[in-house]
């Protein structure tokens, strides 16, 4: 593996310092976590990388982030965040710098609640997290205006009504979860939000009990966190999701390399091994979520900062990026596994 060196295990958490430099090198001067070095900026990865940043001891680069999101947050408690995924490649190695499409996606505005809870949970500083309260507040309350009768939500406002209207298994286990999340820290400042448990608790009803609701275009169950996610996000039963991981672990495990992104692409991505280490950690199947996390530890440069993925047929890592939500996947899911901080069960166990 050209670039890289391979460690067997990793024995603290300290060892993933140049991951989170790589994440303090992208964030600008405005407390914004792009993907890259000019390059797309959407809540969900900017939050993701926040929480890392917080596990690291980063604290107040987490806090500016959160202050970031307060600072863009629209009148109606959205955000419009770029979808660095429909971006062209340049060449055969690099992603596009140039513009990507925004939207105003579900998912993404939900996550922001994710977040502030850990930073909760974490520095147990709650009279800062109480500054983000009114933001979080409007971003969820936003997020309900996405709810269809079914109790599922729309993927984005943009897509309500039209042909693309659907419901992402991944993003609806994620939305869950950031419901849960937003409880948490309703509870702790001693509001009142009865509006999100009863979303929630028909956002779960869907997920167990009405599948078909759905990925009606059919153009989701490729993909590993369609796999994945409704485990980590704890949205079904520990005996059905043992089941879910077991059904489909040859699909997307390539054994000593990492975990598909893709079911039939011969390409293993870091960020999609982290999660489903998380996943594993969800369901207290912790040999197999170490065994998964050391495949992710000879993805990585001299230095130590993570590549986005690598290409099983070519042998090279691809594309030549290293993402800030890449690394912080994978300070997360460390986190997990060594329990390092207050907050190393915020996504892998209920909190409500």
């Amino acid at each position: 593996m050209d670039g890289t060196f391979a460690t067997p295990s990793l024995s603290e958490l300290s060892e993933l310092s140049p991951a989170s430099d790589h994440i303090l090198d992208i964030q600008t001067a405005d407390g914004a976590i792009p993907w890259f070095e000019s390059g797309p900026w959407d809540p969900w990865n900017h939050v993701e990388s926040a929480m890392a940043l917080c596990v690291m001891g980063e604290w107040e680069a987490a806090a500016k982030a959160y202050d970031h999101l307060v600072d863009q947050q629209r009148e109606d408690g959205a955000w419009l965040g770029e979808y660095g995924n429909a971006l062209p490649m340049v060449d055969r190695d690099f992603i596009s710098r140039e513009k990507a499409p925004a939207v105003l996606d579900s998912n993404f505005c939900a996550y922001p609640a994710t977040g502030v809870a850990h930073y909760l949970k974490v520095t147990g500083d709650q009279a800062r997290v109480a500054t983000w309260w009114p933001m979080v507040e409007k971003a969820l309350d936003f997020v309900l205006t996405l709810q269809r009768a079914d109790g599922t939500f729309s993927w984005a406002q943009e897509a309500v009504g039209g042909v693309d209207d659907d419901a992402l298994l991944a993003g609806n286990a994620s939305i869950a979860k950031s419901l849960e999340c937003g409880l948490l820290i309703a509870d702790a400042l001693g509001h009142s939000v009865e509006r999100w448990r009863a979303a929630r608790g028909q956002l779960l009803s869907a997920i167990q009990n009405t599948p078909e609701a759905f990925d009606r275009r059919g153009q989701g169950q490729r993909f590993a966190m369609d796999w994945y996610y409704p485990v980590l996000a704890g949205t079904i039963s520990s005996e059905q999701a043992t089941s879910r991981i077991d059904a489909l672990w040859e699909t997307f495990i390539i054994d000593g390399q990492g975990c598909r992104c893709v079911m039939d692409e011969p390409w293993v991505t870091v960020a999609e091994t982290a999660e489903l280490v998380l996943a594993l950690v969800a369901i207290g199947d912790t040999d197999r979520a170490k065994h998964v996390f050391e495949t992710l530890l000879p993805h990585r440069d001299e230095v130590g900062v993570f590549w986005m993925g690598w290409q099983l047929e070519e042998q090279i890592f691809w594309p030549r990026e290293q993402p800030s939500w890449t690394q912080a996947a994978v300070i997360l899911a460390a986190d997990a596994l060594f329990q390092s901080t207050p907050g190393w069960n915020l996504l892998t166990k209920s909190q409500s």
